[in-house]
């Protein structure tokens, strides 16, 4: 699969199990999707939690009513259970199992919100001349734990994960100028240059997915990640619920195009 793909080819590879890896650059053109699935008990105050971080939580989706598993809201025939490439199950905020399809686990109180991901604006940054590295360098996008505290909601609290890419500074003024029009997919980047001043002691080590090179004369420049509540449900310890693995999104029907603000 590639760029031309459309998003029903891609979750059909997905839903018959012949894709398992990220799904940076698929589908060009079409918003990918964070998921998080949570019990009805704990989805209004996640639901808080997410309107109160707009950036690192912005919702494009939900499920209708508990129990829902088809998701028309964000593409035609959308299967929860199965059209996501790799899901990783939480019991009482401990990780448990990475997984690629969640149907025998599925419960009839669940509730699913899909967040806009980072994945969306690289369409426009690589449409301006710019360089998007774990693009060239075919990787998942590196992320970071960062010390930028979450607004709190009921039991979600925490601090923000972050995704980097390296730019030189012209380019990084750039990105930003173009990122904003996309508040649906974090927006604008939070910081750039200095990792340590948010936390990151080494820049070569990200928390989740993989390094990437960064050139003489590049500054690394850092966007809100949809990796965020996974942070946050490890704080909460809900009994039970189900995010995607990093980089392994759901892919949407919804172009990038209809969330420009401009």
């Amino acid at each position: 699969m590639n760029a031309q793909s459309t998003p029903v080819q891609v979750r059909d590879q997905i839903r018959s199990g012949q894709w398992g890896k990220n799904t940076s650059g698929l589908a060009s053109g079409y918003v990918q999707g964070n998921i998080v699935i949570l019990p009805k008990a704990w989805a209004d105050d996640f639901l808080k939690f997410a309107t109160l971080n707009p950036k690192a939580c912005p919702i494009v989706g939900m499920s209708e009513n508990p129990g829902d598993f088809l998701l028309p809201s964000v593409g035609e025939n959308v299967d929860i259970r199965s059209d996501v490439s790799s899901y990783k199950i939480f019991r009482d905020g401990q990780f448990k199992q990475e997984v690629s399809d969640i149907s025998d686990v599925w419960q009839d109180d669940l509730v699913t919100f899909v967040l806009g991901c980072s994945f969306s604006f690289e369409e426009p940054l690589i449409a301006d001349g710019l360089e998007v590295r774990n693009i060239t360098e075919n990787v998942n996008v590196p992320m970071y734990r960062t010390n930028i505290e979450c607004q709190s909601a009921g039991p979600f609290s925490g601090t923000t994960v972050v995704s980097m890419r390296p730019m030189v500074p012209k380019d990084a003024i750039r990105a930003i100028q173009i990122c904003s029009r996309f508040p649906s997919v974090h927006g604008a980047p939070l910081h750039f240059g200095q990792p340590e001043m948010i936390g990151i002691k080494d820049i070569n080590t990200p928390d989740f997915g993989d390094a990437v090179t960064i050139k003489e004369g590049e500054v690394p420049v850092f966007w809100a990640c949809g990796v965020t509540p996974q942070v946050a449900l490890e704080q909460a310890k809900p009994p039970f619920c189900i995010t995607h693995s990093p980089g392994c999104m759901l892919v949407t029907d919804i172009r990038n195009s209809a969330l420009s603000i401009l």
